[in-house]
């Protein structure tokens, strides 16, 4: 390749990359502005978004909200950003949208108004049989709904359509199952969405949405107030990080979103059976990255003689 020909290339990687950490700081910028405001006056009161975590501690699930509201505005800006430099993909950034909006909305339903007596597609559907509809059972058929209704939005062939509706709610599903220790949902986010995210700026076309660097960035903002369990993703939260995770593969060859998509599948299918946590406990150098930035676990305390 000619040095004339390599320019351009070179100053196109350089924009796009201006472009992704311009919406990434977007991003954490309204989630940590969202996040102030929300604990300043939280709809319905303090205690309806007040939870007991793993230690028994009071955390909020505010952060939820937050994440899932800047996260939006990242992807917001840069469909800006993509106006103005007459590059704009409105059908793209529509579909990331609705994506992260209907994942939070259905999340937040669960979040105030489930028991959590339910768990699961099995304890959901097990439910269904018995003729009781859960608020579970009724985030998952929502999220199934948007995430293909997100998926037509993006438009494109009907075998394409249905992988990226099965990518936009199996994520939202699976982020959602990593939420149970602080920081993990967010740290599964990064690992998940990071290799997107340089994909995007590496090659014009690659995870050709925001999702990546919106979706990153709100959530590592929030990132110190999770570790430091005074709030945590929950539904809202863990289900838009998700969702947008998904959308943003959209622009990924047809045999990797069936990678992908088979991933997802199996890792959600292994939840049923498998204890996540157990397997990362026994696991030391999944356990070690669970527990970095973490508090410590205090000990077991002796049995009584």
């Amino acid at each position: 390749m000619s040095r004339g020909a390599a320019r351009p290339r070179a100053r196109a990687a350089g924009l796009r990359l201006i472009t992704s950490l311009a919406t990434g700081a977007t991003a954490a910028g309204a989630a940590r502005l969202g996040y102030a405001a929300l604990n300043r006056r939280p709809p319905g009161g303090i205690k309806t978004w007040s939870r007991t975590n793993h230690r028994g501690e009071p955390v909020t699930l505010l952060e939820g909200p937050a994440v899932a509201a800047g996260a939006i505005a990242g992807v917001l800006a840069r469909a800006g950003v993509r106006v103005m430099s007459g590059s704009s993909r409105p059908r793209a950034d529509a579909a990331a949208v609705l994506a992260a909006v209907g994942a939070a909305a259905f999340g937040a339903y669960d979040d105030l108004a489930g028991s959590g007596d339910r768990r699961g597609f099995r304890g959901h559907l097990g439910a269904l049989r018995h003729g009781e509809v859960t608020t579970g059972a009724v985030k998952l058929g929502g999220i199934g709904v948007t995430g293909l209704l997100a998926a037509v939005v993006a438009g494109g062939p009907a075998a394409d359509i249905g992988l990226n509706a099965g990518l936009i709610a199996g994520g939202a599903n699976l982020l959602n199952l990593f939420d149970l220790r602080p920081g993990r949902a967010i740290k599964v986010a990064v690992a998940a969405g990071a290799p997107g995210a340089v994909g995007a700026v590496a090659a014009a076309g690659a995870a050709g949405v925001a999702g990546p660097a919106a979706s990153l960035g709100a959530a590592l903002a929030l990132l110190p107030e999770d570790l430091a369990e005074r709030a945590m993703l929950g539904d809202a939260g863990a289900n838009a990080l998700g969702a947008m995770l998904g959308a943003s593969a959209a622009g990924l060859p047809r045999p990797a979103r069936i990678a992908l998509l088979a991933g997802i599948t199996g890792l959600t299918a292994a939840s049923e059976k498998v204890s996540f946590t157990k397997v990362i406990e026994r696991t030391p150098a999944l356990h070690r990255l669970d527990m970095a930035g973490r508090r410590p676990v205090p000990p077991a305390a002796p049995p009584e003689e």
